[in-house]
C-alpha cells in the first residue's frame, strides 16, 4: 500500500507540474545518466589520448582513443590494447621504456612506436624499474630482484631471499661415528677425500648472492638503489586475528555459503616491521634502527584519562616504513615512516652504507595524521619526491592547519613552505619537465572547487590555468603543451576535454556521455551555502530548494557517508543517485540540505579531526545547527524535518534519533554502523583509538548504547552480504530494540546486496521506502 501511495503522489505531481523524474529511472544510476569516461591518459608520444568508457551501456568499460582531427572517439582495437595501457611514469628521459603486461616484460621504442617482448617465464615478473644505467632495468620475480642488461644481453639475480631454511641436517658426532674413525684408516681416507673435493669445488664456484632467510615473515618492498649496489626490503609480521564471516543466502546451489571478511578494530591488530639493507658488493645484510625517532616512545595524551594507562611503562610505538625514494643518480635516499596509531609521520634520510637514518621532518597530531598528500593510514604513501637538482625533496604537511607543499634541501636542511593560505593543495599532479615548476590541483578559491595551477618554484608564484567553478582532473601531455581534462560541475557529469596549457584556455569537449532522458530534465545547480555552528565554525552545505508554488515547508537532511568525504562541492557528486533523488524531492515540494559536517574532507585539519574520540559529537551538532538554519532562513516547519544517510550517514541518522530524540520527525538509516567496536581497524582506530585503551570513546560514539531513547519513526535498510558495515551490526541493534520493547522502527534487508548496492531493483525498493517514510511522517498533519 505504501508503494502505491508514493506512485500516486508522483502521478499527481506529473499531472499538474509536468515533472518526469521517477525512482525506477533515476535509480538505474549511470545507465540512466550515461557512463562517464575514466582513467584518462596520454600516449607516450603525446599524439593520442586514451580513456575507459562505456557509451553504449555494455556490461563494462572498454578502452577508447581520440586524436586531433577525429570527430568522435573510437574503441581501441584488440591488437592495440597493450599499447593503450603503456604509461610513461618515470621513464620520460629514456628513448625506450619498459612495461609489464600479464607478467611479461616488454620494451617500447618511443621513436619507432614498436614494442617487443623481452622476457617471458611461467613465473611472471613484476615491478619494473630503471637503473642509473640506461641499458639496465630491474624487475621482481619469485620475491627476488633481477638485473637485466639489454645491451649486454645479461640477466643477473641480485638477491637470494628464501623462506624457512631447509635441507639435510649436518652430520652429528656420536660414540659410534667417533669409534669408526678411530679404528679404521679407510674412514679417515674417505673423509680426507671428501674435504679435498670440497676445497677444489670452492676454488671454481660461481659467486651467488648471500642467502637471506625471512622464515615466516612477509618479504615486501624489495627496492634497488639506481646503481644496484644496495637493495632495501621490509620484513613484516602481521597479527593473527579472528576474521569476521559474511553469510550468503542466495546461492546457485541452494546452500548457504560464508566467506571470510575483515577483522574488527583492536590493539591486537598491530603488526611488526623491520627494514633491511642488502649490500651487493659486500654481500652482507644489516638492519635499520628507528629507536632515535622523535616521539617514538611517547604515549598519546588520552592515556592520562585512564588509571591503568597512566603508569604504563614506556615502549617504542609500532611503526611502518615505506620503501626509499632515490634521487636521479642514486646518491641520496629518503623515505617516510608512520606510527600505527597514525599520530606520527617521519621523513628520514637513509645512509645506505651504514644503515643509519637522519630525521628530516616529524609531523605529529594528537588526533591522527592525514589530509591531502598525507594519507590517514599507516600503510599508505604520501607526497614525497626529489627535485631535479638531486638534493631537494618536496612533501606535504598540515603544519599550518591546511595541507601545503614544502621543500627541504638535504645539504643545508633548510625547509621552505611553497604554498600558503586557508586552502589545500589537493594533489601534486606532476613536476614540470624542466624541474622548475609544479602542476597542482588546489581548492584555492572555494573548498568545493578543484582548480589547476602552475607553481613557479623560484618565485613561489601561482599561475592560474583552469579556475572556473567545478573540478578539473588534468593530465599534462608529455611535451607540456596540451591538457587532457576531466571536468564536471554540480549539475553536469564528468566529460573529457582538450585544451592548450595556458591560462583560461578554451576547452574542446571530446566525449558526450549523458543520455537523452537525462538531458531532458533541468537539473538543479544547488547552491553551496555556509551557516554558523554553535561553536562559531563555518559549515558548508548544499541546499536544494523547490519552486515557491509547490513548497510544502517540509525538509530532508541528507548525511553523506565515509566521514572524511566532501559532498557540498561544486562538481558532480559521487552520490549521483542521491543527487537525482534530491531533485525529485524538491519537485515534490521538499527542501533538502546536504551538509559537510565536522570530519569532512576539503576544509583543513581542524574540520578533518573534529570528530576525534567522539563520533556523533560535533558532526551531529552540525546537523542540528543545519536544522536551525532551515527553520530560521528557509521557513521550514521544525516539526516537518527528516534525516537520512548511508554508512556513516546511517550512523549519524541513528545518533540523531537516539541521542537527540524529538529533533527529527523521522530517519532512514542505510547500511549503518551501530557499534564502532565492531567496525574495521584502519578507519576506526584513527578516530576512536582502540577499544581496549579508550573504551569511553567507543561507548559515547556507538548508537547501540542509546537504543532506549528511540521515540521517532525509524527505518533501517541493510544489505545482508555487506562485508564493510556487516549485517551483524544492524541485527545487534535490532535485538536491542526488541529487548527494550521499542515499536516505532522497521528493518528492510537486501539478501544479495553488499555495502554498495548493485541491482536497480534493490535501489528502487530502498528509496521507495525512504520516500514513503518522509511522505507519511513529514506531510501528515
Amino acid at each position: 500500500m505504501k508503494y502505491y501511495f508514493t506512485c500516486f503522489i508522483l502521478f499527481l505531481f506529473q499531472l499538474f507540474f509536468g515533472q518526469s523524474l521517477t525512482l525506477s529511472e533515476i535509480m538505474k544510476g549511470d545507465e540512466f545518466i550515461g557512463h562517464q569516461p575514466e582513467n584518462h591518459r596520454w600516449s607516450i608520444d603525446g599524439t593520442t589520448v586514451y580513456f575507459d568508457w562505456n557509451p553504449k551501456n555494455e556490461l563494462g568499460n572498454s578502452a577508447f582513443y581520440w586524436k586531433k582531427g577525429m570527430k568522435n572517439p573510437e574503441k581501441v582495437a584488440p591488437s592495440d590494447l597493450i599499447a593503450a595501457r603503456i604509461r610513461n611514469d618515470n621513464q620520460t628521459d629514456f628513448p625506450t621504456l619498459f612495461f609489464i603486461n600479464q607478467g611479461v616484460l616488454y620494451e617500447f621504442d618511443k621513436k619507432t612506436k614498436k614494442k617487443k617482448k623481452i622476457y617471458q617465464s611461467s613465473q611472471g615478473v613484476s615491478n619494473v624499474r630503471r637503473s642509473s644505467n640506461p641499458n639496465q632495468i630491474f624487475f621482481n620475480q619469485n620475491n627476488n630482484l633481477f638485473q637485466l642488461d639489454t645491451k649486454a644481453a645479461t640477466l643477473i639475480q641480485i638477491t637470494n631471499f628464501k623462506g624457512t631454511k631447509t635441507g639435510s641436517k649436518e652430520d652429528k658426532s656420536n660414540f659410534l661415528s667417533e669409534q669408526q674413525s678411530e679404528l679404521f684408516q679407510f674412514i679417515k681416507d674417505q673423509e680426507s677425500k671428501k674435504q679435498w673435493n670440497k676445497e677444489q669445488a670452492e676454488k671454481v664456484k660461481e659467486k651467488f648472492p648471500k642467502e637471506i632467510f625471512h622464515d615466516k615473515s612477509s618479504l615486501e618492498q624489495i627496492t634497488p638503489s639506481p646503481d644496484a649496489k644496495f637493495v632495501t626490503f621490509r620484513l613484516s609480521d602481521y597479527a593473527t586475528t579472528s576474521s569476521t564471516k559474511v553469510e550468503q543466502f542466495i546461492t546457485a546451489d541452494g546452500y548457504t555459503k560464508n566467506t571470510n571478511a575483515r577483522s574488527k578494530v583492536s590493539i591486537d591488530n598491530l603488526s611488526k616491521h623491520k627494514m633491511g639493507i642488502y649490500c651487493h658488493e659486500k654481500d652482507s645484510v644489516y638492519c635499520v634502527s628507528f629507536s632515535g625517532l622523535t616521539g617514538i616512545s611517547e604515549f598519546p595524551k588520552y592515556y592520562q584519562e585512564y588509571d591503568k594507562l597512566k603508569e604504563k611503562e614506556k615502549e617504542e610505538k609500532a611503526i611502518v616504513m615505506q620503501a626509499p625514494i632515490f634521487n636521479q643518480d642514486g646518491s641520496l635516499a629518503v623515505f617516510e615512516i608512520r606510527s600505527q596509531d597514525n599520530k606520527d609521520r617521519w621523513i628520514v634520510q637513509l645512509n645506505l652504507e651504514t644503515g643509519s637514518i637522519t630525521e628530516l621532518e616529524h609531523q605529529h597530531d594528537e588526533a591522527w595524521i592525514g589530509g591531502p598528500g598525507i594519507p590517514g593510514y599507516a600503510f599508505s604513501r604520501g607526497t614525497l619526491g626529489f627535485l631535479k637538482d638531486n638534493q631537494t625533496i618536496y612533501f606535504q604537511s598540515e603544519a599550518t592547519g591546511y595541507s601545503h607543499l614544502y621543500l627541504m634541501n638535504l645539504k643545508t636542511k633548510q625547509k621552505t613552505q611553497l604554498t600558503k593560505g586557508n586552502w589545500e593543495v589537493r594533489e601534486v599532479v606532476k613536476l614540470s619537465n624542466d624541474g622548475k615548476s609544479f602542476y597542482l590541483s588546489t581548492n584555492t578559491s572555494h573548498p568545493g572547487n578543484r582548480e589547476f595551477y602552475k607553481l613557479d618554484i623560484a618565485s613561489q608564484k601561482m599561475i592560474p590555468i583552469l579556475t572556473k567553478e567545478g573540478a578539473y582532473e588534468v593530465e599534462v601531455s608529455p611535451d607540456e603543451k596540451t591538457l587532457l581534462v576531466r571536468y564536471s560541475s554540480k549539475n553536469k557529469p564528468w566529460e573529457l576535454y582538450i585544451g592548450e596549457n595556458k591560462p583560461n584556455a578554451t576547452l574542446q569537449q571530446i566525449t558526450f556521455s549523458t543520455t537523452k532522458t537525462f538531458d531532458a530534465y533541468t537539473w538543479k545547480s544547488s547552491e553551496v551555502i555556509t551557516f554558523k555552528a554553535k561553536d562559531g565554525a563555518d559549515v558548508y552545505a548544499r541546499v536544494y530548494e523547490p519552486n515557491a508554488k509547490n513548497k510544502n515547508n517540509a525538509a530532508v537532511v541528507f548525511v553523506h557517508g565515509a566521514g572524511y568525504l566532501q559532498n557540498a562541492h561544486n562538481f558532480w557528486s559521487s552520490y549521483h543517485r542521491e543527487y537525482m533523488f534530491h531533485n525529485l524531492l524538491t519537485d515534490l515540494g521538499y527542501t533538502v540540505l546536504d551538509i559537510d559536517y565536522r570530519g569532512s574532507d576539503g576544509y583543513g585539519r581542524d574540520v578533518r579531526t573534529g570528530i576525534y574520540r567522539h563520533m556523533g559529537g560535533l558532526d551531529l551538532s552540525d546537523h542540528l545547527d543545519g536544522k536551525n538554519y532551515l527553520v530560521s532562513q528557509k521557513g521550514i516547519n521544525p516539526d516537518k524535518i527528516g534525516i537520512y544517510g548511508g554508512s556513516y550517514g546511517g550512523f549519524i541518522t541513528l545518533m540523531a534519533l537516539l541521542t537527540t530524540p524529538g529533533e527529527f520527525k523521522a530517519g532512514a538509516a542505510l547500511r549503518s554502523v551501530t557499534d564502532w567496536a565492531h567496525y574495521n581497524h584502519g578507519y576506526t582506530a584513527n578516530i576512536l583509538n582502540y577499544p581496549e585503551t579508550d573504551p569511553e570513546a567507543y561507548k559515547k560514539s556507538s548508537p547501540i548504547y542509546f537504543a532506549d531513547n528511540l521515540k521517532d519513526r525509524l527505518v533501517m535498510l541493510h544489505g545482508m552480504v555487506d562485508d564493510n558495515v556487516q549485517f551483524q551490526d544492524i541485527v545487534r541493534l535490532t535485538q536491542r530494540f526488541i529487548e527494550l520493547g521499542k515499536k516505532d522502527w522497521d528493518l528492510a534487508v537486501y539478501p544479495v546486496e553488499a555495502h554498495g548496492f548493485r541491482e536497480t531493483y534493490s535501489w528502487v525498493d530502498e528509496y521507495t521506502r525512504i520516500l514513503n517514510l518522509f511522505n507519511e511522517t513529514l506531510l501528515s498533519e
